[in-house]
């Protein structure tokens, strides 16, 4: 596996300088990455996507400015990761390329198409996993946003896979209710790696400062768990799982394609002195799945888990001001139907349904020194009955912490701290970013999680791990 692992990354570093040379020779304007703590982008409304494009179809953009008629983009990504807590083993080496390109095919109508793939040596050659995640995590094809763009008077409208953001809160998903996620790797990628886009018809009606968005999704998309045995498995499992072990757990029910089970919501934000409110309505199957208990009538299996998307609904709200000193965030979400597993043999079917209410404040300073500072606080509060006999607990309030400053123009040191002070565990990431070159960083960190074994993060606490990622946007 080592002269896999040479041969992989040789083609990564190569890759890397060719774009470097080129960006010396050319030297373009580089592209935006990473403008969030978390390595998100901001959320756009469509009204604002493609302003150039829309620019230059009107003929009002500067006709100096050569731009192309289709514009081209994507990232090169190398992450290998060491788990050095025991039992001890290499569980990433993975590569990835996505490429994008937009433009725009008549007036008013633009484009964009993306794509994505990913493969890693570890899964081809590693004896420390089961074969069912080793043939899930090795070699991986994603759609990414593949959609059409059209205006038609005060109406914009959005057909096709695309990334549909509510929140407003940094490096956490809590208003981000309609994006579903790839869970193989926890929370620890950055979230345009994490994000699945849903295939959807989505319209905005803009009027002054006020918009009102409508989204359809036909055919949803949900999240990718992996397979049990997988270091990220939703339920804690002993690492390495044996395959008994793992036989316990089915394969996840995805609901019918029929036009009953579509999802669909409607948000509507406004300005008013400065402040962004916003507020929404969402009704969908949950993006996770909850695992049910069943029967099996074998004497020394007497019962198997299967994971499946229960219908519910949800509501909340969004804000946001910029004071100039710091950046005001805040979210809130109340969801109803969503079941969770309980280590209660007396529940039917180990699942107890409860509604939720979630919400977090975040206040985000920009310090001297190229300093950022963000500091969080959130809650879970339950509604209907105890959570003591939860498999996995997420109640309780929590905060985070994320800090990152400048040492010198390519050195960027960072600490993400994420704790849940009741029963769910925490989640500490240093890490060391240096700019090698333009479009190019280099980062080194360490993932360490601590809490007790059903908590939110301290299930994975036997997973911590050091990780190098290279990534050259282009």
């Amino acid at each position: 596996m080592a002269k896999t692992l040479v041969y992989l990354y040789g083609l990564i570093f190569a890759a890397t300088g060719a774009g470097l040379v080129s960006n010396l020779v050319c030297a373009q304007t580089a592209p935006e990455w990473a403008t969030l703590p978390d390595g998100r982008a901001a959320s756009t409304r469509l009204a604002q996507t493609d302003a150039g494009m829309k620019a230059l179809l009107s003929g009002t953009a500067d006709e100096t400015t050569d731009q192309p008629s289709v514009k081209f983009g994507g990232f090169l990504d190398a992450l290998p990761a060491y788990t050095y807590s025991g039992p001890a083993h290499w569980s990433r080496a993975v590569a990835r390329l996505q490429l994008t390109a937009q433009g725009a095919i008549a007036d008013q109508v633009r484009w964009k198409l993306g794509g994505r793939v990913d493969v890693d040596p570890v899964y081809y050659g590693s004896d420390f996993y089961l074969d069912p995640v080793k043939k899930n995590q090795r070699l991986d094809f994603f759609y990414r946003e593949n959609y059409l763009d059209f205006s038609a008077g005060d109406w914009d409208f959005r057909v096709g896979a695309q990334q549909i953001i509510w929140g407003e809160v940094i490096g956490l998903f809590f208003a981000d209710v309609v994006s579903a996620r790839d869970e193989r790797e926890f929370l620890l990628p950055s979230f345009d790696i994490i994000r699945i886009p849903q295939g959807a018809a989505r319209a905005e009606y803009s009027k002054g400062d006020s918009h009102l968005e409508l989204i359809w999704i036909p055919i949803p998309a949900f999240d990718k768990i992996g397979k049990p045995g997988a270091d990220f498995y939703p339920i804690p499992l002993p690492s390495p799982t044996s395959a008994q072990t793992a036989a316990l757990f089915q394969t996840p029910v995805r609901p019918a394609r029929q036009l009953r089970n579509s999802n669909y919501g409607v948000r509507a934000n406004t300005l008013a002195a400065g402040w962004d409110l916003a507020a929404f309505y969402y009704r969908s199957f949950s993006t996770s799945p909850t695992f049910y208990r069943l029967p099996t009538g074998v004497g020394d299996q007497p019962f198997s888990f299967e994971p499946r998307y229960d219908r519910i609904w949800q509501a909340g709200a969004t804000l946001s001001k910029d004071f100039n000193e710091f950046v005001l965030r805040a979210e809130t979400v109340y969801a109803h139907g969503q079941g969770y597993s309980v280590t209660d043999p007396g529940t039917p079917q180990g699942v107890a349904i409860r509604s939720t209410l979630d919400y977090i404040l975040s206040v985000e300073f920009a310090l001297p020194g190229d300093t950022r500072l963000n500091v969080q606080g959130f809650q879970r509060v339950f509604f209907g009955g105890g959570v003591s006999d939860f498999a996995v607990k997420t109640d309780g309030f929590g905060a985070s912490l994320f800090i990152s400053t400048k040492l010198t123009s390519t050195l960027e040191p960072q600490l993400l701290w994420v704790q849940n002070f009741k029963d769910g565990g925490g989640l500490i990431r240093p890490r060391l970013n240096w700019a090698a070159a333009k479009n190019t960083t280099l980062g080194f960190g360490v993932d360490v999680f601590t809490g007790p074994s059903d908590g939110f993060f301290g299930r994975y606490n036997n997973r911590d791990r050091l990780y190098a990622e290279l990534r050259y946007d282009f």
